[in-house]
């Protein structure tokens, strides 16, 4: 019996440990205008963004809690010069309304990038786009 309850307390610490360090590097952001991650669209606001998981980044809006997990698709050399805060960019895309009668620009998340770190490629947009880049802080513990 007391081996089992060795085993349970050892699991729930490792859970513990483990859970506390799954949303590591994070940065916060304040995105002024509203875009698409992973295929989903989301309202301007301030998001924290973390590695999560194999693979997902984490994107949790501030003001309602939702968390979207999004993959990335590869990791990125660090830039040099090295950069001093965290930073998304974003491809914007100009856009018509289902209309056809209003311009607009879309804004899809493409790169994630932490000081001193290698970035995450999340998006790769190959026709004709500019970057629109939204610097952070990091999270504070």
């Amino acid at each position: 019996m007391k081996r089992l309850a060795l085993i349970v307390t050892a699991a729930l610490a490792f859970g513990l440990v483990a859970g506390g360090s799954a949303l590591y590097a994070q940065g916060t952001f304040k995105i002024p205008f509203k875009f698409e991650a992973g295929g989903k669209k989301l309202p301007a606001g301030d998001y924290a963004v973390a590695l999560k998981g194999d693979g997902q980044l984490a994107l949790k809006q501030a003001s309602t809690g939702n968390e979207v997990l999004i993959p990335f698709t590869q990791r990125l050399d660090p830039p040099n010069p090295a950069i001093e805060e965290p930073r998304l960019v974003f491809d914007m895309v100009g856009n018509f309304e289902p209309s056809y009668t209003e311009y607009v620009t879309d804004y899809v998340l493409a790169e994630f990038w932490l000081p001193g770190q290698n970035g995450f490629l999340i998006h790769s947009l190959k026709g004709a786009h500019q970057n629109q880049v939204v610097k952070g802080e990091i999270a504070k513990k």
